[in-house]
């Protein structure tokens, strides 16, 4: 049971008219569902959920070894607990466009994207990346366009040409992609301004920014991506980084004191977890099992 009001029609008629705002959209990644219920309270415009963040959860790097019944279970689980438009990877469509766009449509998320890379893909912003050819990428894009049964629900593709073709190469790729039907455009590994900015002359359509840590991309902010005409920016890997981060250093802790009393104020405490989990919501008139208050824990 999850207190949300929307449905994933309501959800994605909502994203394109906001999308049409010409607004910046913020969609931080959640690398579970509890994750994602705090980027709805905290305010954000939606969710994204990473393909690298889904490998590695399964302790797999991000080289196309995830499936599609892997991917479109937990996109499922994540984007049914908020009201929030929820988007997701779909890598380089899982070997059937058509399945792909059919599944995650089902599981309600409000798009996917796909790129143009070989199968055997690498995260975008690593070096020695391979893709398929611009005429291959159009036939995937018109399949994934046709299979689509919501006309709200966004094709987004990404192009990953940049380090390995150049920005003209990349250029020609997103003028092709848009003609093939393409809602939205997600230009891998932009590396600074100007090439941002490049894109954005030629592009018809909406745009996606990717603001991960530790890549090819200089971190800009919001505003200067709005200035730029992006429509859209995700923070992919951010949540699981803090996250992970913040595991490691408290393990280490525990295990060189042997007790966890040195970092109890890094932790989450009960009574956040239990509001962000709304428990007290299940609460159920004359029964002391589910009668719960928050009140009296920390």
């Amino acid at each position: 049971m999850h207190f949300t009001k929307k449905n994933s029609a309501e959800k994605r008629l909502e994203f394109v008219k906001n999308l049409q705002s010409k607004k910046l959209l913020r969609f931080p990644g959640a690398y579970n569902p509890l994750c994602a219920k705090l980027i709805a309270e905290i305010g954000f415009d939606g969710v994204y959920i990473s393909g690298g963040v889904m490998s590695n959860d399964l302790g797999l790097p991000d080289i196309g070894l995830t499936t599609l019944d892997q991917v479109s279970y937990r996109a499922n689980q994540i984007s049914r607990v908020t009201d929030l438009p929820t988007i997701v990877d779909a890598d380089t469509g899982f070997k059937d466009c058509k399945k792909t766009i059919i599944t995650f449509e089902e599981k309600g998320l409000a798009g996917c994207h796909i790129e143009d890379q070989i199968a055997e893909k690498r995260c975008g912003h690593l070096d020695n990346k391979e893709l398929i050819s611009k005429d291959e990428m159009i036939k995937k894009i018109k399949e994934s366009v046709n299979a689509r049964k919501d006309k709200n629900f966004l094709i987004i593709v990404r192009t990953d040409a940049n380090t390995v073709e150049g920005i003209e190469k990349t250029l020609e790729r997103i003028k092709s992609y848009e003609d093939a039907g393409a809602d939205m455009i997600f230009p891998e590994a932009m590396k600074d301004e100007k090439e941002f900015e490049k894109v954005r002359k030629i592009s018809k359509g909406y745009l996606l920014a990717n603001m991960t840590e530790f890549g090819k991309s200089k971190l800009l902010n919001w505003s200067q991506l709005e200035n730029l005409g992006y429509n859209l920016v995700i923070y992919p890997v951010t949540t699981q980084r803090l996250a992970m981060q913040n595991v490691e250093l408290g393990l280490k802790s525990i295990f060189k004191d042997g007790h966890q009393n040195n970092i109890i104020d890094k932790m989450q405490t009960r009574k956040r977890l239990y509001e962000l989990v709304e428990y007290e919501k299940y609460n159920t008139p004359d029964k002391k099992i589910t009668d719960f208050s928050t009140e009296g824990h920390e």
